[in-house]
């Protein structure tokens, strides 16, 4: 086998090959930045939506319980 044929006299390939290589990795860990945040997003807006529900049902017992005072 030549040199050449190992691409040992064409530095720049392996240059651009590491440097495609760093661009997949920062690629891949920006999407798995990407999926994390969503996932954290969708947490955060379920327990709002508790939060909410919870809320409610505490205000609805507080009507229930005032309308029986008041029946008394």
């Amino acid at each position: 086998m030549s040199p050449s044929s190992l691409g040992i006299d064409e530095p720049i390939n392996v240059e651009e090959e590491e440097e495609e290589e760093e661009e997949e990795e920062e690629e891949k860990k920006e999407k798995e930045e990407k999926e994390k945040e969503g996932k954290e997003k969708e947490e955060e807006e379920e327990e709002e939506e508790e939060e909410k529900e919870k809320e409610e049902k505490e205000e609805e017992e507080k009507e229930k319980e005032e309308e029986e005072e008041e029946e008394e």
